[in-house]
């Protein structure tokens, strides 16, 4: 007995923990920082910690309501109907809700290259096939429609980051709406906006109303602070949002979970400490790293360092854990996360030290 044929798929490469790490270096995990996985370094919400401590009694009961008044919490925000919020164990889940809802066997989808992984990971689970569209460096990974319709050839999905992850570049909103209305009516456009939070450009839930081959998905694991709850959500069209009921997880979405978001939710002050605290980071990276960055709206820098897995290894040994864009296809390039400023300055007194040790090739 073998399972089916999975050599066209790839593991999922996730940045390495700080307690990992220093085992691996016989550190402790106090002595380093990790700035590898895009984490809110200021934490979740005091409220989402008190909402996670009122849960934990009740967790032998099913998520019912706590999913339901979480889907109806974030209608409301965004001005949707509840049926349109599509609660998922992270954007993740969502993204494999969509997979289900529109892909049969063979059915291609078209995503970014770099870009996010488990696009292709999901289209693959579901039995769909892959094509990629590239995001070039020589461009600064500029996201317009004519970088995706170059390679549009009627999938069935088409995914869009934005920011997007590694390099930080934003799809205007007018883009967006182009590349809804030019791709075919049997295409779904599916936006990422997993750094939505901190981004500049307006979130594209405002075109549901107008466009019903659209797809949103956000997440509270960054700006909210909530990566180890794994919660997450899809905003949909009204006219196909029954499909929910046909493709979701029963109950994949936890209570605890559930709780803890719907009272991150409510805290509009942590997430603008948080947003306000990333622009700062970002701004330093670019005026004191000694290397190019791109302009980002998330919460995290791409930086050219010459050989990414040595310089990666190298801050790694002196308490900076950043992440080491070679399994984007950028091996000459880090991700460095936006910490706190402390945390900031001293990942680019490290990295400024260990750039000029190893080198950066000249322009």
């Amino acid at each position: 007995m073998q399972p089916r044929d999975l050599s066209a798929h790839e593991a999922y490469v996730p940045g390495r923990g700080a307690e990992e790490v220093a085992r691996e270096l016989g550190m402790d995990p106090d002595e380093l920082t990790k700035l590898s996985s895009n984490e809110n370094p200021h934490g979740p919400s005091p409220d989402a910690v008190a909402a996670i401590e009122d849960a934990a009694p009740e967790v032998h009961v099913y998520p019912k309501t706590s999913h339901a008044d979480l889907t109806d919490a974030l209608a409301e925000r965004w001005d949707l109907a509840s049926e349109q919020v599509w609660v998922s164990a992270g954007a993740d889940g969502a993204l494999d809700y969509l997979s289900r809802a529109f892909l049969e066997p063979g059915v291609r989808v078209l995503a970014p290259e770099p870009g996010f992984s488990y696009y292709p990971m999901s289209a693959r689970y579901h039995h769909g096939d892959v094509a990629t569209y590239h995001l070039s460096k020589a461009d600064d990974f500029a996201q317009t429609p004519e970088t995706v319709l170059d390679a549009y050839d009627g999938e069935r999905i088409v995914y869009v980051t934005t920011p997007h992850n590694p390099a930080g570049t934003e799809m205007a909103r007018a883009d967006v709406v182009e590349l809804l209305e030019s791709v075919a009516d049997h295409t779904l456009v599916v936006v990422d906006e997993a750094y939505g939070e901190y981004a500049r450009e307006p979130s594209a839930i405002s075109l549901l109303d107008d466009h019903d081959n659209l797809a949103v998905t956000r997440t509270f694991s960054k700006a909210y602070g909530l990566a180890g709850l794994r919660i997450g959500y899809a905003a949909v069209p009204e006219s196909w949002a029954d499909a929910y009921a046909r493709v979701n997880t029963p109950f994949a979405a936890n209570e605890v979970a559930c709780r803890a978001a719907l009272a991150a939710l409510s805290d509009d002050d942590h997430v603008e400490r948080s947003v306000d605290s990333a622009e700062w980071a970002r701004r330093y990276f670019h005026d004191e790293l000694d290397a190019k960055t791109w302009p980002s709206g998330g919460n995290f820098v791409l930086a050219e360092v010459g050989d990414a897995t040595a310089v990666a290894e190298a801050a790694k040994r002196r308490g900076i854990i950043v992440r080491d864009t070679s399994s984007f296809g950028l091996p000459e390039c880090v991700r460095v996360s936006c910490g706190t400023r402390e945390q900031t300055k001293r990942a680019v007194e490290v990295l400024n030290d260990v750039v000029a040790d190893v080198g950066v090739p000249e322009a």
